[in-house]
């Protein structure tokens, strides 16, 4: 059960750090775990950028939305999870068992936009855990000027930015007590 407690009842949004620098082996560590959870076809659209020097992080900062600077500037680590729409065309690769799986996408852009956001934001939520498999904290949030975020760190068009999630290690001293969830009944049903 201590595996659940980190991935879950542990895990917080954190939006203060620590000066603990974060290991370039550790954001590696995290990719190489993150990958491993199911997509689609094995579609993998997930792109991801890590905002570690203080030149990205100047980058980065203009795109921001006010109340997400501070946070952000001070985390060791910001990660741009995007997804790219040019993902069909690694499924030969990805996906050799079924040679006609481009197809399913090519020249269909409500397909591709559908399966590349659905699948990405899945990618996104394994990130999050393997980050704290890790032993890395998160503050993943929107409030960013995707534009302007893709423009800088994604250039070439194919790949939008999703959300972004700053990475160190969280001050769990300034954590405020953890908002309330839904019980079973307020969200979910069995039929």
């Amino acid at each position: 059960m201590d595996g659940v407690r980190t991935l879950f009842e542990d895990g917080r949004t954190f939006s203060h750090w620590t000066d603990r620098p974060v290991a370039p082996e550790t954001l590696r560590d995290l990719a190489d775990l993150m990958k491993w959870g199911p997509t689609s076809a094995n579609c993998s659209p997930a792109r991801i950028v890590f905002v570690a020097s203080p030149d990205a992080k100047a980058r980065l900062k203009p795109h921001l939305d006010l109340g997400n600077v501070d946070k952000t500037m001070a985390a060791p680590v910001t990660a741009v999870i995007g997804y790219d729409l040019a993902f069909y065309e690694r499924l030969d690769r990805l996906f050799p068992h079924e040679p006609g799986a481009r197809s399913w996408f090519a020249g269909k852009p409500d397909v591709i936009a559908a399966t590349a956001f659905r699948n990405g934001s899945l990618q996104g939520g394994y990130f999050i855990l393997a980050a704290r498999a890790v032993g890395l904290d998160c503050g993943p949030m929107s409030g960013f000027d995707a534009a302007g975020v893709e423009r800088d760190f994604f250039p070439g068009g194919d790949i939008r930015a999703n959300f972004l999630c700053n990475l160190g290690y969280g001050d769990r001293s300034r954590l405020h007590p953890r908002s309330p969830r839904f019980t079973f009944d307020e969200f979910c049903s069995i039929v």
